[in-house]
């Protein structure tokens, strides 16, 4: 397709359009990339590379200026069609100022889109088709919300979602609905068409014939699902084949035959819900971020990670984290020793979530319909309710006033999301209403060492106060309500890579360490890698097809998390829950062997300051290929010196190449850890975050797979 006619499909896709003129003058100006490794290359601008610049229709990539365009054009578009068809006014003059301000904060990443976002913002899939889901990080689903008539829709939004890139929060209280299991009596011949739709639409279909009185079991055809490798178009990346569908199939078979006559219970949720997420994992183009919250006294949930008494779980119990619902004045005492030996589970307070939204503030039951959390924990949720993220920087802010201003874009990016309903009706229903976004604030360790904690208080709580002006005036303006709650602390992860910071409210894992990256093997950007010297060996688990390469990293000029107790952490997360987050603050506190001891004194300590915690052990060598690999000093200067990298040829590589993976929901990281083959399986890690974490000590949210 010529460029003409490329620019000219973009036209009719967005309905709003920032000068050529004006973009054309940051297309030769420097971009600030996050953190640069020992040959000179910016891991921000290969994280960019990798995982948001998307293959153009002339077949090259994007470049940073470009994103930025595509991201304010297609939110400024949300706008404008918003008020035009609800006939509302539109000034073309003011949102074009208002946009060039936007694209210039933007460019400078002093506020960012979520990864979500910057991966598919502006894009077809979301503009002409209308659909919000693909811009949505994560989400949750009650299983008590399931019926006798479809007790399968919790567990085919949690694939739909999933298979969409959106991480899935559920819960284990189906278990009191009194679900029977049946024996089906007769078979169906069904073939599944080759969609993401056939796919959950077959699921629905077994799991129909096992839970819900006289229903034939499907007998499937798998011979329209295309082969492994062919491309998907839309959505991007590559087919799997239909065999992590038939693995899913036989999985939930085998879970339930010969159990006519017995109820569903919390493991029976937790297993549907973990097999549908090792299904999407192994699809090779979606990573699954679920996590299970159950009740404190439901030892059949606590021992689902107990690989002694439950050895076949080892195969699929990684998908998820576990945590419990809990209230303040909860007996941690039966708890303490996982905490202590792995980090789950995690403690998810739902009577402060529902009750409260800034800790600062007094309790509006606003929230009283919340059920749980999504997988990062940064926003309470209703069932089938989505987070609507936003991100900003506040250390890349010249002055307070600056920082004040950017809010307003960031803002206005979230509440923008908000206006493109999804193709979920119930989901509809609640986000319409809610009207739920969270703005959050990354850097903050970086922000306190060098300003001070004094002056993030006062940041942060002048702040909220202009999300909270601009919410007033823009759902005012828009015509709709404004949100229940507006901000929190996500834990970020890849955008904070990109912008250079530390991501939401934890400190750096080391200040010299090795970043490790997986990529196809015939991806051109690790060829590039590996002809400009990067120690590129396959992947461990996936070694015909994906390569892990090594960057020597020197980090930002912080303490790093040896260096700064249990104690100072929670309370960073304290004073954010406090004076910025309406919603949630993510926070997983590691801690050393000589610390485990005061978990105890932190869980009473610090009760009733924060809506959700976590914990997990520094020092956990389980997997092979890290993400984020400590070095000394020394070793640092050992390898810079002996590794003789070479400076990539950018020009060369968006000239062509592959397209982005994209962010799959909160956080995400590039690297897919296996556990180490002489270690056998009993956690996941903690029970917010899953097991690793970024090089500045953000949660880690993905999966092992």
């Amino acid at each position: 397709m010529s460029h003409d006619r490329v620019r000219e499909r973009e036209r009719r896709m967005l309905s709003f359009r920032l000068p050529d003129e004006f973009v054309a003058t940051y297309e030769t100006r420097p971009v600030n990339w996050g953190f640069q490794d020992a040959g000179g290359n910016s891991i921000g601008e290969v994280t960019f590379y990798r995982t948001y610049s998307r293959t153009k229709e002339d077949g090259t990539k994007e470049r940073w200026h470009e994103v930025c365009r595509r991201v304010v054009e297609g939110m400024y578009s949300i706008l404008k069609d918003h008020c035009v068809d609800n006939r509302l006014p539109w000034n073309e003059n003011k949102g074009r100022s208002s946009a060039e301000e936007c694209y210039e904060r933007m460019f400078e990443m002093k506020w960012l889109p979520p990864g979500r976002g910057l991966w598919m913002m502006g894009t077809a899939f979301v503009h002409e088709r209308n659909n919000s889901a693909a811009l949505q990080n994560c989400a949750f689903v009650s299983t008590g919300d399931m019926d006798r008539f479809h007790p399968e829709r919790p567990f085919l939004f949690l694939m739909e979602a999933s298979m969409l890139g959106v991480g899935v929060g559920f819960d284990t209280d189906g278990q009191d609905r009194g679900i029977q299991i049946q024996a089906p009596k007769s078979m169906e011949d069904v073939e599944i068409e080759d969609s993401r739709e056939g796919w959950v639409e077959s699921t629905g279909k077994l799991l129909r014939s096992f839970l819900v009185p006289n229903q034939p079991m499907p007998r499937f055809d798998y011979s329209l699902i295309r082969p492994a490798g062919e491309p998907i178009k839309g959505f991007g990346g590559t087919a799997a084949g239909p065999g992590p569908l038939k693995q899913l199939h036989e999985s939930l078979r085998q879970q339930f035959n010969g159990r006519a006559g017995e109820t569903l219970g919390s493991r029976d949720i937790v297993d549907i819900s973990n097999h549908i997420g090792r299904c999407v994992v192994a699809g090779n183009v979606r990573r699954s971020a679920e996590i299970a919250l159950g009740h404190p006294d439901d030892k059949e949930f606590l021992d689902l990670k107990n690989y002694e008494v439950n050895p076949e779980r080892a195969e699929y119990g990684w998908v998820s984290n576990n945590s419990l619902k809990v209230e303040v004045g909860t007996d941690y005492d039966p708890y303490i020793e996982n905490v202590q030996t792995n980090g789950e589970p995690g403690f998810i307070y739902m009577d402060l979530a529902k009750k409260y939204g800034r800790l600062l503030d007094p309790p509006n039951d606003k929230d009283f319909r919340a059920k749980g959390f999504n997988p990062c924990v940064e926003q309470t949720l209703e069932s089938y309710e989505c987070c609507t993220l936003v991100e900003t920087f506040p250390t890349r802010c010249e002055d307070r006033a600056d920082f004040m201003r950017t809010l307003k874009y960031a803002y206005m990016y979230a509440k923008a999301v908000t206006l493109v309903s999804t193709h979920w009706p119930e989901t509809n229903a609640v986000m319409q209403r809610n009207r739920r976004i969270g703005c959050s604030v990354s850097g903050l360790a970086q922000f306190v060492e060098h300003k001070g904690w004094t002056e993030l208080r006062s940041w942060l709580n002048e702040g909220y106060d202009v999300v909270q002006r601009w919410d007033t005036i823009y759902s005012e303006w828009l015509g709709v309500r404004e949100s229940i709650k507006t901000t929190s602390v996500k834990p970020s992860g890849s955008v904070s890579l990109v912008a250079g910071v530390t991501p939401g409210a934890h400190w750096p894992v080391a200040s010299t360490y090795i970043r490790r990256m997986r990529m196809g093997v015939d991806d051109p950007l690790a060829i590039a890698l590996a002809e400009a010297g990067y120690k590129v060996e396959p992947a461990f688990g996936n070694e015909e097809t994906t390569v892990c390469v090594e960057f020597p990293v020197r980090g930002i000029d912080v303490r790093t998390e040896r260096e700064v107790t249990i104690f100072e952490k929670v309370n960073l997360a304290i004073l954010a829950q406090r004076y910025w987050a309406d919603n949630s603050v993510s926070l997983t506190v590691t801690f050393d062997e000589d610390e485990k001891k005061h978990i105890p004194t932190v869980l009473r300590m610090h009760e009733g300051q924060l809506k959700s915690l976590s914990f997990l052990p520094m020092d956990n060598d389980h997997y092979v290929q890290m993400p984020y690999e400590f070095l000394s000093e020394e070793d640092f200067e050992t390898i810079s010196e002996d590794a003789h990298h070479r400076p990539l040829d950018w020009s060369a590589l968006y000239a062509s190449g592959t397209d982005a993976i994209g962010e799959k929901f909160c956080a995400t990281d590039v690297c897919e850890v296996p556990l180490r083959p002489d270690i056998p399986a009993t956690t996941n890690g903690n029970g917010l975050g899953g097991p690793l974490r970024e090089p500045t000590g953000g949660v880690r949210n993905e999966t092992v797979h």
